[in-house]
C-alpha cells in the first residue's frame, strides 16, 4: 500500500472518529453548548484541557523553533508550562465557584457593569482570532502534505471538518472529541520519538536519549548527543545549540507565556465543563499530566531532528561534500509539493550547500569552494514535526500516524478557540447586552451562526500568517498577558476593584500592546508593513515579549481609577469574599 492511501486511511479514521463522537454528544442545550452540561468527568476533562491547551504550536511548531533557535527556545516549554500551573491554582477553582458559563460574563458580573463585560468580549476576541490563525496554519499545512494538496485547500479542509464537529456539538461534542483527538497526537508525537531515539542513541525513551550517547553508526558514535550536535552546527557557521543570549529577554519571554496561558479565555473554560469545585482542581492536576507526557518528549524531538537535518545535508561533514541533487531524499520530493521545502542549486555544481552564509568563516570557506549561497532556500520551521518520521525512514504507518496527530492538534485548539469567539458574541453581547429576552433556542442558533462565521474568517487569516505557528500563539499570549490575566486577579483577590478601574485597565493593556505589536509587526502583525524596524524596539524589548510590559499598565491603570473612584457595592465584595473563600463540601455556588 503506498504512503497517500495510508496517509487517507488513518486521517480517515479519525475524522469518522470526531464526526461519530459530535453526532453522539450534540448539543441540545446553551448549557450543553457553552458548558457540556457541567458533567464532565475529571479525568476526561483533564486530556480535553490537555488537548485544548496542546495546540497545533506545541505539536507542530514548538519543537521546530527549539531544533533552529536551540536552547534559548525551551522557554516556550517553562512559560506554557509555569502559566498553567497558575491557572490552576490562582484562577480555575474560583472562576469554576463562581459559576458562569465565559470570562466576559464573570467580568460582566464581578464589576457589575456591561460596558466592562463588552470590553472583556472585545479583548477575548482580539486574543482568539490572534491564537486561532496558527492553529488553523499549522492544520492547513498537516492537510497540504499529508494530502498531497495544496495549502489552500488544506486550510479550506480544515476549516470544513471543525465547522462540522464543533458547530454541531458545541462544548459538549468538543469535549468528548479532544479527548479523542488527545489520544491521538500524544501516541502520534510519541512513537516517533521513541523510534528516532533508539535510532540515534539506542535509548527508548527520548528525553533520556537527549542527554545520551550517539550509538554505533552514527554521526559522532559514543560521544554525546548535544555535544555531537554543537560541534555539527559549529562546522557549518551556526551558533551552538545549547549556547544562551539575553537571560532578561528569555526571562520576559517566559513571564509573558506564564501569565499569557493563565489569562487564555479558550482553556479557562474548560473549567466551567466540571461538576464541582473540588472537580476542576482535580481536572487541573490531570491535566498537568497529560501535558507533561508531550512536553517532556518536545526538547528530544527538537535536538533529534536539527541533528537528522544536518547529517542528511552533510552526510560526510564540513570536510566532505554537499549531498548531490539526485541524492536528496525521498522526503525533500514530497514535501517540496507544498512549497514550505525548496532547494536551489545556484552554483550549478550538482550539489546542495547548506551553511551559515552569514558567517564570515563560512563565507571564506565558500569563496574558496565556489559556492554562491546556502541552497537550502525554504525551510519552513512548521514541517519538522511533521517530517521527522520521514527523514529517519520510520514505517509508513507512523508517517501517517502523526499526519492525524498533527491534525488533531490543530483542530482540537482551533475548535476550543471557535467556541470561546462563540460564546462571547451569542451569550455575554446578543444575550447579555442587546436581546435579553432572546429565547434559548434562539441563543444556540445565535452560537452557531456566530461560530460558522468565526471559522471563515479564521481560514481567511490563516492564509497569510504573520509567523510560525508557535511565533502568532505567543502574540496572542502577550495579549491575553495584557488584558484578562490582570482583569481576572484582581476580580478574585481585590475586593476593592471596581468597574471604572477594571474596564480602564483592560483598555490600556488592550491599546499599549496592539500599538507596540503595530508598530513593529504591521497591521494584522503582517512583517513588511512595520512603521518601525527592530533596531528601535523599546528597551530592545521585541513584540511577542511585551505582554509582562502590558499587564504593567493594566494593573497600574485599573488601580489608579479605582482608587480615584467609588468601592464596589457591598454585596459585590461580599461576592469577592464568598468566591475566594470555600465553603460547604465542594459544590459549586450559583449567582
Amino acid at each position: 500500500m503506498d504512503q497517500t492511501t495510508l496517509n487517507f486511511i488513518v486521517v480517515g479514521l479519525s475524522f469518522a472518529l470526531y464526526f461519530g463522537i459530535a453526532i453522539w454528544a450534540r448539543a441540545g442545550s446553551t448549557s450543553e453548548f457553552y458548558a457540556a452540561g457541567r458533567g464532565v468527568n475529571p479525568v476526561l476533562n483533564g486530556m480535553a484541557t490537555a488537548a485544548d491547551w496542546m495546540s497545533a504550536a506545541s505539536f507542530i511548531s514548538m519543537a521546530g523553533l527549539i531544533a533552529f533557535v536551540g536552547y534559548n527556545n525551551s522557554l516556550f516549554l517553562m512559560g506554557w508550562t509555569g502559566g498553567y500551573v497558575l491557572m490552576a491554582m490562582l484562577l480555575a477553582p474560583y472562576l469554576r465557584k463562581f459559576g458562569k458559563f465565559t470570562v466576559p460574563e464573570f467580568v460582566g458580573d464581578r464589576y457589575y457593569s456591561n460596558a466592562a463585560r463588552v470590553v472583556a468580549v472585545i479583548c477575548l476576541i482580539v486574543i482568539s482570532v490572534t491564537y486561532v490563525i496558527g492553529q488553523m496554519r499549522g492544520a492547513g499545512i498537516a492537510f497540504s502534505r499529508f494530502l498531497e494538496i495544496d495549502i489552500f485547500w488544506g486550510l479550506i479542509t480544515a476549516g470544513a471538518v471543525v465547522f462540522v464537529y464543533a458547530v454541531l456539538g458545541g462544548m459538549k461534542g468538543i469535549t468528548y472529541t479532544q479527548v479523542a483527538q488527545y489520544c491521538v497526537l500524544i501516541v502520534a508525537y510519541t512513537i516517533p520519538a521513541i523510534f528516532i531515539s533508539l535510532n540515534l542513541t539506542g535509548n527508548p525513551i527520548p528525553g533520556l536519549g537527549l542527554f545520551s550517547t550517539m550509538s554505533e553508526g552514527n554521526a559522532g558514535e559514543g560521544q554525546y548527543l548535544l555535544v555531537t550536535l554543537d560541534q555539527l552546527l559549529t562546522d557549518l557557521g551556526f551558533r551552538e545549540y545549547t549556547a544562551t543570549t539575553n537571560p532578561w529577554l528569555m526571562a520576559l519571554y517566559t513571564l509573558s507565556l506564564m501569565i499569557g496561558t493563565a489569562g487564555l479565555p479558550h482553556v479557562i473554560i474548560r473549567f466551567f465543563t466540571v461538576p464541582k469545585v473540588a472537580d476542576a482542581r482535580w481536572s487541573a492536576g490531570w491535566a498537568l499530566v497529560f501535558i507533561a507526557l508531550l512536553y517532556l518528549t518536545a526538547p528530544a524531538v527538537g535536538a533529534m531532528a536539527r541533528l537528522n537535518i544536518t547529517t542528511t545535508m552533510w552526510p560526510a561533514g564540513i570536510e566532505g561534500e554537499a549531498v548531490a541533487v539526485e541524492e536528496l531524499p525521498d522526503w525533500f520530493e514530497t514535501w517540496q509539493v507544498t512549497g514550505l521545502l525548496g532547494v536551489e542549486d545556484k552554483n550549478g555544481d550538482g550539489r546542495i550547500q547548506y551553511y551559515n552564509d552569514a558567517n564570515p568563516d563560512m563565507q571564506a570557506i565558500a569563496a574558496e569552494r565556489g559556492w554562491e549561497g546556502n541552497e537550502l532556500v525554504t525551510f519552513n520551521r512548521d514541517i519538522l514535526v511533521l517530517a521527522n518520521p520521514e527523514i529517519a525512514q520510520l514505517p509508513g504507518w507512523v508517517i501517517a500516524l502523526i499526519a492525524a496527530g498533527g491534525i488533531a492538534a490543530a483542530l482540537s485548539t482551533a475548535a476550543g478557540l471557535l467556541l470561546a469567539i462563540s460564546s462571547a458574541i451569542s451569550h455575554d453581547l446578543i444575550k447579555s447586552v442587546f436581546n435579553p429576552n432572546i429565547s434559548e433556542r434562539g441563543e444556540l442558533l445565535a452560537a452557531r451562526i456566530s461560530m460558522a462565521v468565526a471559522i471563515v474568517v479564521a481560514v481567511w487569516l490563516g492564509l497569510n500568517p504573520p509567523g510560525f505557528a508557535a511565533q502568532v500563539v505567543a502574540l496572542a499570549f502577550g495579549l491575553a498577558a495584557a488584558t484578562l490575566f490582570p482583569t481576572l486577579m484582581m476580580g478574585i483577590f481585590s475586593k476593592r476593584m471596581n468597574s471604572a478601574g477594571a474596564t480602564a485597565g483592560m483598555l490600556a493593556g488592550l491599546i499599549t500592546t496592539c500599538l507596540y505589536l503595530f508598530l513593529y509587526l504591521g497591521w494584522f502583525f503582517i512583517p513588511g508593513t512595520a512603521l518601525l524596524d527592530s533596531s528601535q524596539y523599546l528597551f530592545g524589548i521585541p513584540p511577542t515579549h511585551f505582554g509582562p510590559i502590558g499587564a504593567v499598565f493594566n494593573f497600574a491603570v485599573a488601580y489608579a481609577v479605582a482608587q480615584a473612584t467609588a468601592a464596589p457595592p457591598q454585596h459585590i465584595q461580599d461576592l469577592v469574599e464568598s468566591v475566594r473563600i470555600p465553603r460547604g463540601a465542594g459544590a459549586a455556588v450559583d449567582h
